[in-house]
């Protein structure tokens, strides 16, 4: 079967065409991600109504490219999985009603997909784990533990009480005048930086281990900022310090959770997974353990619509569809 899965969560717009027979193994054949990092960056974050509007002007170009990369035409097509939330809602409208008006044109399944539950199989996309596996899931809006225990079928063991790590990130390189995205900035920068130059509180949930809290470190370095070492310091030590002091955060929780449950695979997912000392911090730091760690490709990491295609296969295999009544919800709960 192949499966076009439609993203339009928050700012980029993609479009994606697995091919697959079962649940969990899928070829990707085609992912097309048109990205609104040009348009934000003056503005240093995304501002909701912009990347709506550009939705509206880009996702059928979008779509048009992906089938062409994939061979295929919308005739081939043997189901729709689209984002129906959680997200921007304007921007998540523009996504749900194209696949609706497709769906409804074309005679095809349709199904909505939790965004959350596309990071949490997006690993699939290029792994084959034994459920059930541990996933930390960490992006601009969400910081969250789950265990997934099959497809459909997710236990959440912690979550961010506030600041999500993505944004902590995207907040922190704002106060340094670093620009926009400024996860990725402070990656870079942080490679040249020294780690133990700028000491940077590391916060911990009372009660509550496997949960997270990203708002006093943003805090704290906004205080540091205003110092005179904080002034003096180089870009590149703060952004180590600073990045250090998140992925310890991250790191932490996920190998507790992993313990307690008595998982040996973590899943690394989102926007944050791209990170590269999360990445070797955590897959160290497991491998101690005797666990394994995993995550997609940088390109599955942030918002794509292969994941989504893969989040809605497994329903679109057995013979699911949604009705075209569906509506965006831009809380929507996993």
């Amino acid at each position: 079967m192949l499966i076009l899965g439609i993203e339009s969560s928050c700012d980029d717009a993609a479009a994606a065409v697995i091919e697959t027979e079962r649940p969990g193994v899928a070829a990707i054949r085609s992912s097309v991600i048109a990205n609104q990092d040009e348009i934000h960056r003056r503005y240093g974050g995304i501002v909701p109504e912009l990347a709506s509007r550009n939705h509206v002007i880009t996702i059928l170009p979008v779509i048009e490219q992906t089938l062409e990369a994939a061979g295929c035409g919308l005739g081939d097509l043997g189901g729709i999985a689209v984002t129906r939330g959680p997200g921007l809602v304007g921007s998540l409208l523009v996504g749900l009603m194209c696949a609706k008006g497709l769906a409804q044109s074309l005679g095809l399944a349709m199904v909505g997909v939790n965004h959350i539950e596309g990071h949490l199989l997006a690993p699939l996309l290029e792994h084959r784990p034994v459920m059930p596996f541990l996933a930390l899931v960490v992006s601009g809006g969400h910081t969250e533990l789950f265990v997934v225990e099959n497809f459909g079928r997710y236990r959440r063991l912690g979550r961010t009480r506030d600041d999500a790590a993505g944004e902590a990130f995207d907040k922190v390189a704002k106060l340094m005048g670093l620009g926009y995205p400024g996860g990725r900035i402070i990656d870079e920068l942080a490679r040249r930086g020294n780690r133990k130059r700028v000491r940077i509180p590391r916060a911990r949930v009372r009660g509550a281990p496997l949960d997270f809290s990203f708002s006093g470190v943003k805090t704290a370095m906004a205080a540091l900022l205003r110092t005179e070492a904080g002034a003096a310091a180089a870009h590149e030590d703060l952004a180590a310090s600073f990045q250090e002091a998140v992925v310890e955060m991250l790191v932490g929780p996920a190998l507790c959770a992993a313990r307690e449950a008595g998982l040996k695979v973590i899943a690394l997912t989102g926007g944050v997974a791209a990170n590269s000392r999360l990445r070797e911090r955590l897959s160290e730091a497991a491998a101690a353990q005797g666990r394994e760690v995993i995550a997609p490709s940088l390109k599955y990491c942030t918002d794509n619509a292969a994941m989504i295609a893969m989040a809605g296969s497994y329903r679109l295999l057995r013979g699911e569809r949604d009705s075209l009544g569906i509506d965006a919800e831009a809380a929507l709960r996993l």
